[in-house]
């Protein structure tokens, strides 16, 4: 099986484990569906790609609609790359569920892209204190100097300043599976995830999961859910 899965976000709710309420993140992950298969002889490396949402066939270019039809599957809308798991194989056209990719107490890598917030100034996007909002001061949200005189005598680049803030992917680690619901493909993950409802989302194996800090959490998350 791939060590990942694409999915919708459903929104948030809270869960109990032994008597303690646990905030989660609902997400339908799948049913997926192998759109391609990566081999070492042929692409230099192993890997499978999944498709995942539907979508009409007016609207697919006609050389993905050929693929689609020749391993009998109907057009999806978002297909990702995963790799797979040692000694495992998939076909075009083969279905994964999320239960034959993860289990309780695993932990996942969340990727989305998050809200966007429009142009904002300096205090919401970069978490600036502002001036004092004491009475006759002239600026109480401004960016304020940007620079000094001759030295450097410009604006160094990557300087936080207003701007677009949001819309941006963002990856968040390490996040437990509370519980998979296979009759709906659905996972719960603890915590917040990005993005809005019904955004995209990509699940992957957590890549901290080897870390000392990733097995600590691991330990602890299926001692809690023994």
């Amino acid at each position: 099986m791939p060590k990942g899965i694409i999915g919708k976000k459903i929104g948030m709710t809270r869960v109990f484990v032994n008597g303690k309420a646990v905030p989660v993140t609902v997400i339908q992950a799948g049913p997926c569906y192998v759109v391609g298969v990566r081999t070492e002889e042929k692409d230099g490396y192993e890997a499978v790609q999944l498709g995942f949402g539907e979508k009409k066939e007016k609207n697919t270019p006609k050389p993905m609609l050929s693929i689609f039809k020749k391993i009998g599957i109907k057009p999806v809308k978002i297909i990702r790359e995963f790799k797979l798991k040692e000694g495992e194989t998939l076909e075009p056209g083969q279905e994964v569920k999320v239960e034959q990719v993860f289990e309780k107490g695993d932990l996942v890598d969340v990727t989305g892209k998050s809200k966007g917030r429009g142009f904002t100034s300096v205090m919401k996007r970069w978490d600036f204190a502002g001036f004092p909002k004491s009475h006759g001061h002239r600026y109480h949200r401004a960016v304020g100097s940007i620079g000094c005189r001759t030295e450097p005598g410009r604006v160094w680049k990557t300087k936080r300043m207003a701007g677009h803030y949001g819309n941006e992917t963002i990856t968040v680690l390490g996040l437990e599976v509370v519980d998979i619901i296979p009759e709906k493909n659905v996972i719960l993950v603890k915590g917040s995830v990005p993005g809005s409802v019904n955004s995209v989302l990509t699940l992957r194996s957590s890549v901290i999961a080897d870390r000392r800090k990733g097995k600590l959490k691991l330990q602890k998350s299926k001692a809690m859910y023994v």
